[in-house]
């Protein structure tokens, strides 16, 4: 198992990415684990908010494993993708989930950012996207997270590659972090969140997200629609994209 669960009396459920000597990077065993994660969080009564974490402190997610050997679709319109299916709002959960991010966050992790209710990370922690550097498309990535941050930020993060880490002090005060914590501190306070949330009314809360939820939905929707043919057409061909990843430099600045 790479995703591990615990459910509390409170009501809250805590799922972590348990993969930590990859630094909780998806392959398609956890991205299965996940999406039955959510849907069977859809019938389980006793759990009415969720902590979404990853193990080791080191790192939140930082997306798809490159192990990963995904066949390549001929058509600009088709794309095999794994991320899509791993948040909880693409397998119609609607209880209120909290990130809790302690470490890095990057590239395919903003899949599970984007469809958590708010976000909790601890003041060492930082946000990148490291696409434009190995020649690849950031497209449902920046999706997501221009709807979670003023337009400018979203852009110079997914641009900038891995020449640049959003940390955590800047993310809270552009608003895609809402809470601020010492180093290893991000799961107890959403814990302390979430447990509010389960205590109110599952119907009055579940209703409430579904709102907040449809309020981007729509210009969302149009965008995502995009995503296939733009990385297919952006994109560099997987072994050069290897070749880059190969020569990567470890220099970054945070800001």
């Amino acid at each position: 198992m790479t995703v591990r669960v615990a459910t509390e009396d409170d009501g809250v459920a805590l799922v972590t990415l348990d993969r930590p000597d990859r630094h909780n990077a998806i392959d398609l065993e956890t991205a299965a684990e996940l999406a039955a994660v959510w849907h069977g969080f859809r019938s389980d009564d006793d759990v009415r908010a969720v902590v979404l974490t990853g193990a080791g402190g080191r790192a939140f997610c930082t997306g798809l494993d490159r192990a990963v050997d995904l066949p390549q679709p001929s058509s600009p319109y088709s794309l095999d993708d794994p991320l899509l299916r791993i948040g909880p709002k693409a397998n119609d959960l609607w209880k209120p989930v909290v990130a809790a991010v302690d470490g890095m966050a990057c590239g395919g992790a903003f899949y599970l950012l984007g469809e958590a209710e708010f976000i909790v990370a601890s003041e060492p922690s930082t946000f990148f996207d490291p696409h434009t550097t190995y020649g690849m498309v950031s497209a449902y990535e920046a999706v997501y997270m221009a709807q979670r941050m003023p337009y400018g930020e979203a852009a110079r993060m997914t641009l900038m590659g891995t020449a640049e880490r959003l940390g955590a002090q800047r993310a809270y005060e552009i608003g895609l972090v809402s809470e601020l914590t010492p180093a290893g501190g991000a799961v107890a306070a959403a814990r302390r969140a979430a447990a509010v949330l389960a205590a109110r009314p599952t119907e009055a809360v579940q209703g409430t997200v579904r709102a907040l939820w449809a309020t981007k939905e729509a210009a969302r929707a149009q965008a995502l629609a995009q995503a296939p043919h733009l990385i297919a057409l952006g994109s560099l061909p997987p072994r050069r994209q290897a070749g880059l990843f190969t020569a990567r430099t470890r220099d970054f600045k945070v800001r």
